[in-house]
């Protein structure tokens, strides 16, 4: 009888730990899913400024973002005026690049994922998205922190078997309030910390609080970062998947 009554509370000790362990990874993945819908709605319109910082010269491109759901993104570059009307399309799995100057379409593979974009810190895959934290990480809730006096969720992110990422690991610090993602460290494949993002200047964008200004900034480069400045974003506007498409992308203004 001793002997069952050990193995019993053994066992029901087994399982109380790994309610727990189910119950913090779907807590972790609901946190994640209910930030991605924070920033993104089901569909988003904005006006966005980024500045790339050396340590002996900046440059600042302004563009528009049309999103719908995670499939669909248009980019569209308006200054300076080198770069005006260079477009970047994502269709679902495909990713396009238009070069008015050259006037070509170039369907971007995925190895060019990790490069940079348009000479910034963030990468295709950062502005493109191809990559989604939902469905191609799985989530694990790592504690609570602050950050910026902001009392945040602190979850780490790992690539889920063949999925379309470039980053091996992702910590992220997400607002207990509102869920915004306002730290974000990058690993590599080796474990090295490679890039950290923070956002901050929390604004009220068409009914939402969110961060206008994001920076990523990487770590092993004294004086380089790239601000991503918001100027202006809408939310869930009627924005048809048939606005995503190549030809579209050719004639934006």
């Amino acid at each position: 009888m001793v002997y069952n009554f050990r193995s019993a509370v053994l066992f029901g000790t087994f399982l109380f730990i790994s309610f727990l362990s189910n119950s913090f990874a779907q807590d972790a993945t609901e946190i994640v899913k209910k930030m991605d819908q924070q920033m993104r709605g089901d569909s988003q319109y904005a006006e966005v400024s980024m500045t790339i910082v050396r340590p002996d010269w900046e440059r600042t491109i302004s563009m528009k973002s049309w999103s719908k759901g995670q499939d669909y993104s248009m980019i569209y570059i308006t200054a300076p005026a080198r770069d005006e009307g260079t477009a970047f399309l994502k269709r679902q799995n495909e990713i396009w690049n238009w070069v008015p100057n050259v006037g070509r379409t170039i369907k971007m593979p995925p190895s060019m994922m990790m490069q940079s974009w348009m000479g910034s810190d963030f990468t295709n895959d950062d502005l493109v998205r191809e990559s989604s934290v939902v469905n191609d990480y799985t989530h694990e809730l790592d504690g609570e922190e602050e950050v910026d006096g902001y009392a945040c969720y602190k979850i780490t992110m790992k690539p889920k078997p063949d999925a379309p990422v470039i980053w091996d690991k992702v910590v992220a610090w997400i607002t207990k309030d509102h869920y915004l993602e306002l730290k974000a460290e990058f690993y590599d494949e080796f474990g090295e910390l490679i890039n950290v993002m923070n956002a901050s200047d929390i604004q009220s964008f068409d009914g939402r609080e969110l961060p206008a200004q994001m920076e990523m900034i990487p770590v092993e480069e004294e004086g380089q970062k790239t601000v991503l400045r918001y100027k202006t974003i809408s939310f869930n506007e009627n924005i048809p998947k048939s606005f995503f498409t190549i030809q579209q992308m050719r004639r934006l203004e």
